[in-house]
């Protein structure tokens, strides 16, 4: 009977642990430094083949999106990243978005929709810049906003919302 018993309390703990890891990650928070950290310098190729560099949109807000085409609320927030992008690029907001994948599916997606800002193919080495921003989950999608100064000032697991968006780049643009 004993053995049992050992074997229904460790079915419940795991069960309870489970369900509080659950939680935790699927309903991410969101993540505002309260003392902004530098954004490490990267250099990924684009669609086509030419590398690209953060250092090119230094001075500008720059919205880094880790995405991948397989991630439906990756998918889903793109829209809205195109129409703030349309919006504010003139007031020096640039979105960035980084493919956590290979190029093959990233540019047949591309055959579908017209991106109004750089998309650059990361592969894993953009999980692993993803981590250096604060992604500590690997939550996909997963986006930063940078200051003008090169500071992280906000880091978002999951999905971003366009009023989440700009609530915070407003303060950011006057």
């Amino acid at each position: 009977m004993r053995p049992v018993f050992i074997i229904i309390i460790a079915a419940v703990i795991a069960l309870g642990g489970g369900i509080i890891a659950r939680h935790f990650l699927s309903s991410p928070t969101v993540q505002t430094s309260q003392a902004a950290s530098p954004s490490p310098d990267f250099s990924f190729p684009d669609v086509s083949g030419k590398i690209r560099h953060s250092a090119e949109w230094q001075g500008k807000i720059r919205v880094i999106n880790f995405w991948a085409t397989w991630c439906p609320p990756c998918i889903e927030e793109i829209p809205e990243f195109i129409k703030i992008q349309k919006q504010y690029g003139d007031k020096g907001v640039q979105f960035i978005g980084i493919a956590i994948e290979e190029r093959e599916p990233v540019a047949e997606y591309l055959k579908s929709i017209a991106i109004n800002y750089p998309i650059l193919i990361g592969g894993i080495d953009a999980t692993a810049l993803s981590q250096q921003m604060g992604n500590v989950i690997s939550a996909v999608p997963f986006t930063v906003v940078v200051n003008r100064e090169g500071q992280i000032i906000h880091q978002q697991p999951g999905p971003f919302s366009d009023e989440q968006m700009l609530k915070i780049i407003t303060p950011l643009i006057n």
